[in-house]
């Protein structure tokens, strides 16, 4: 059984995720997989095979995946509301859920997946150190990271932003508008320095050691805004005590491109790519974006998003 939690309402829905599989010989069959596994290209002949599904997330009843054998260990943020938080001992969160789909086109059932905590400062020696088989973790595709590990994607653009009170029409300039404002971000984040060096001159910064602590400065009216990717943002809006209370502003001043880390040289990249594909098309992508930050009145960049997918790199 898989659960998908709306931040609003933190409700739990049930979908089956039976997968049923249509054979026309047994003998066929068998000697096909064998074959793919024995060339190490079972995920690429599953999600050829997963192209053009229909249905909700992780619903795959009546496609032709091939149930894959073992189990796929994926890496999560744990302190993300909206994204990758863990309430009740279970991960839910927007990249909860896209991670949770890929791996059901790749032919795991949610029983498979092993979710890990993966904190931004470890995940590339997580995808090197075989921790893990993939991360879906707000994590930017950067040159500097494609030296270490690889990367399919982008599944979203994110766009640095502000969040504010739900009636603060003071900020809807976005960057132009904090000048005589303070902002809140994480101490030492790319947010921050953004904010020092491209805000007005008499723009103030709070920082803190996490989001949350800024999120309760602009609740108590001690800052004027929190800043850093818009979807993080609308995560925070729409835990239910913020909904209806905080609001993304939707001027972003930045682009960042969340990628699936892979270790490198996997053979991953293309059935990833090919899932990823398959969910903008059939409507599962934005139907998980908006049940993560529903309440909130956020959007997607529009224009960026759904993404235009990166190729794979050459072997």
């Amino acid at each position: 059984m898989r659960t998908i939690l709306r931040p609003v309402e933190f409700l739990r829905i049930q979908e089956d995720n039976k997968r049923v599989t249509k054979v026309t010989s047994l003998k066929d069959v068998w000697e096909r997989v064998m074959k793919i596994l024995r060339s190490l290209l079972a995920t690429a002949a599953v999600v050829a095979l997963a192209v053009g599904c229909s249905g909700g997330s992780g619903n795959l009843a009546g496609t032709d995946v091939v149930p894959a054998e073992g189990s796929i260990r994926i890496g999560v943020k744990v302190d993300q509301p909206g994204l990758g938080y863990v309430v009740d001992g279970e991960h839910v969160g927007l990249d909860v859920d896209i991670a949770e789909e890929v791996a059901h086109r790749l032919g795991y059932s949610s029983e498979q997946i092993e979710w890990v905590e993966a904190p931004s400062a470890e995940r590339e020696d997580m995808l090197v150190g075989d921790k893990v088989d993939m991360i879906v973790g707000t994590y930017s595709m950067t040159d500097e990271r494609r030296e270490v590990v690889d990367f399919a994607g982008p599944y979203f653009v994110a766009g640095q932003d502000l969040l504010v009170k739900w009636d603060d029409q003071s900020m809807d300039d976005g960057l132009r508008a904090l000048d005589g404002k303070l902002v809140c971000s994480v101490t030492g984040s790319t947010s921050i320095k953004r904010i020092a060096e491209e805000a007005p001159a008499g723009t103030g910064t709070m920082e803190h050691p996490g989001y949350m602590a800024c999120v309760e400065e602009l609740n108590n009216g001690n800052v004027d805004a929190v800043t850093t990717d818009d979807i993080i943002l609308a995560g925070m809006a729409a835990i239910p005590e913020n909904v209806g209370n905080l609001r993304v502003v939707g001027v972003p001043f930045s682009i960042e491109r969340y990628g699936i880390g892979l270790q490198p040289g996997s053979d991953l990249c293309e059935p990833v790519t090919n899932a990823l594909k398959s969910m903008f098309k059939d409507s599962t992508w934005i139907d998980l974006v908006e049940q993560n930050t529903a309440g909130t009145d956020y959007q997607p960049i529009e224009g960026l998003n759904p993404p235009v997918l990166d190729e794979c790199p050459s072997r």
